[in-house]
């Protein structure tokens, strides 16, 4: 038995309880901005998918928005709308922007604002 320590050392109570704490903490704004990002992903995939359409550059504004309205349908996407989305044409080059910003509450009276602006751009070659 020699060289054993008197006293054992490890975690109180009290630090156990901060340690569950902070990690409840991080856990929680995971489930509270976890969904946000992944709404975004299904946003940015549905705007990289309109570089697959090979008739892009003629279609109206109105047939982009549509477009992008329906892929969002289908992938259930909330929080942005046709309003988000800028296009411009110029030389071309079509450039279809969506910029938007989505406020979650975290706790009390403290918000989490989270700021989204995707872009791409598709040339005639």
């Amino acid at each position: 038995m020699r060289g054993t320590p008197q006293r054992l050392r490890g975690l109180t109570f009290i630090s156990f309880a901060v340690l569950m704490a902070v990690a409840g903490f991080f856990m929680m704004l995971l489930f509270r901005i976890g969904p946000v990002y992944l709404n975004h992903y299904k946003v940015r995939s549905s705007l990289e998918s309109l570089k697959s359409d090979p008739e892009l550059l003629e279609k109206t504004r109105e047939d982009i928005l549509k477009a992008l309205e329906r892929r969002w349908d289908i992938n259930m996407v909330d929080g942005v709308t046709t309003k988000d989305v800028k296009i411009t044409r110029s030389e071309g080059v079509l450039r279809v922007q969506i910029a938007y910003e989505v406020v979650k509450p975290v706790m009390g009276n403290i918000d989490a604002l989270i700021r989204f602006d995707d872009r791409i751009e598709v040339a005639r070659h």
